[in-house]
């Protein structure tokens, strides 16, 4: 399991690094400073928010966390599809993001589900 989840903090990571890449490519103009700003904030909080939830201090402190970086994301997802329907930036210059993003939205919402299922306590026959 640590595994698995070192793999996701270094995925989200690998993403906020991304998004730093397209806030510091938009342009210069009112609307690119606001959502540049918007963007840089949604697109590199789930990585720390992710990093929270692995030491939470309960089961419902893990769920809350995992809720809070699931927020994050999907903001960030409508920022890019923003950005790319403008269009802001060539689509080149977006690559394949919102798709990792979708990615990553999918992942935690399985995880919220595994999470948010029902303790099962260990019965004796």
């Amino acid at each position: 399991m640590d595994e698995r989840a070192n793999q996701l903090e270094d995925r989200l990571i690998d993403f906020a690094v991304r998004v730093i890449a397209v806030v510091e490519a938009l342009p210069e103009t009112k609307a690119g400073k606001h959502i540049a700003s918007q963007l840089v904030r949604s697109g590199t909080s789930p990585a720390p928010n992710y990093g929270e939830a692995r030491a939470a201090e309960s089961r419902a402190d893990f769920i809350h966390k995992l809720k809070v970086a699931l927020k994050e994301l999907r903001e960030t997802l409508i920022w890019l599809k923003i950005i790319e329907r403008k269009p802001m930036l060539p689509a080149s210059r977006l690559g394949d993001i919102a798709k990792e993003c979708d990615e990553l939205i999918s992942i935690f919402v399985k995880s919220l589900k595994t999470a948010s299922k029902p303790e099962i306590k260990n019965q004796k026959s």
